[in-house]
């Protein structure tokens, strides 16, 4: 099971050449692909209109989400907390979360954010950057 962060979503739906789209499915191949809810609300929030935002809605109403559990929430603020006081600052707490939700799943975590390299350091986070363009 993968799940995609916002970060690769982004570049997927943004892709007007189809590579990036063609690279993204070659890497999921035949597993299944998970949604958060942090990734439902950063898609929708940064729909430009109300037709992207239907059109956006009307997709991610029918994907499947992992969901935070009652432990979710204070565990990853640990997450937070323990990379605060290594010295280490992350670009968003919202990561902490996501990285936690993957974690409690097993799931590998496929993303474009340093944030999650971070958090990898410190806890078995299976995650992978997404790099549609390898350099060979």
């Amino acid at each position: 099971m993968i799940l995609v962060d916002t970060s690769v979503w982004i570049e997927v739906l943004r892709d007007k050449t189809g590579k990036v789209v063609q690279a993204f499915r070659e890497r999921i191949g035949t597993e299944i692909c998970v949604f958060s809810r942090f990734t439902q609300l950063e898609l929708l929030q940064g729909a430009k209109d109300e037709r992207e935002w239907g059109r956006l809605d009307d997709y991610l109403s029918t994907q499947y989400y992992l969901e935070a559990t009652e432990d979710s929430w204070r565990e990853a603020a640990r997450i937070y907390f323990e990379l605060r006081r290594a010295g280490i600052t992350l670009t968003s707490p919202v990561d902490c979360c996501i990285a936690q939700i993957a974690l409690e799943a097993g799931a590998l975590l496929l993303h474009q954010d340093q944030d999650f390299e971070k958090i990898a350091g410190i806890r078995p986070l299976t995650a992978e950057r997404f790099q549609p363009n390898p350099i060979i």
